[in-house]
């Protein structure tokens, strides 16, 4: 397992949309298991492949207290979603900004595991937002889009000028 570097916002590989997985091979178990450690590394709650550049369908999650849930969509897709509902969202690629953002308070998701096996679940509260969170990613959209264009714009120069002290 290997540690994956995390594109920032405003990375334009963020914005590339992810194309379907087409085969279960021993190579996405691998991209899955690194992206957990990843994850977990971070610490997040959630990483999808766009976000260590690498442009398929694959996204995964761990809300539990333990981190010992680990959840795996690849070719998610939601198939229902309901209400409304306005959670503080952060995001590994846009470190340490927090903002609120308005998603479906309910949700129901379809995906296939590493192995191919399909399954559909229903998904409330930190789970909910944070599968459509990350689907976002799977094209081309960053939470930030979802603020005012005078945050946003704030926010990008922030991240600009943090990256060119940083190299």
């Amino acid at each position: 397992m290997a540690l994956l570097p995390i594109l920032e916002y405003p990375d334009p590989r963020l914005r590339k949309v992810a194309a379907p997985v087409t085969a279960f091979t021993p190579d996405l178990v691998r991209l899955v298991r690194d992206m957990a450690e990843t994850m977990y590394a971070a610490p997040g709650v959630g990483l999808a492949a766009t976000q260590v550049d690498v442009h398929k369908r694959v996204i995964v999650i761990d809300t539990s207290e333990a981190k010992d849930e680990l959840l795996v969509l690849v070719n998610p897709q939601i198939i229902a979603a309901e209400g409304e509902a306005e959670h503080e969202e952060g995001c590994l690629s846009v470190p340490g900004y927090y903002d609120r953002v308005v998603r479906a308070a309910r949700i129901t998701f379809r995906a296939h595991d590493e192995h191919g096996r399909l399954y559909e679940r229903r998904a409330d509260e930190l789970l909910a937002v944070c599968v459509q969170h990350e689907m976002d990613h799977l094209v081309g959209k960053v939470f930030v889009d979802y603020l005012s264009p005078l945050k946003r714009t704030r926010l990008t120069a922030k991240q600009r000028k943090k990256q060119r002290l940083a190299g």
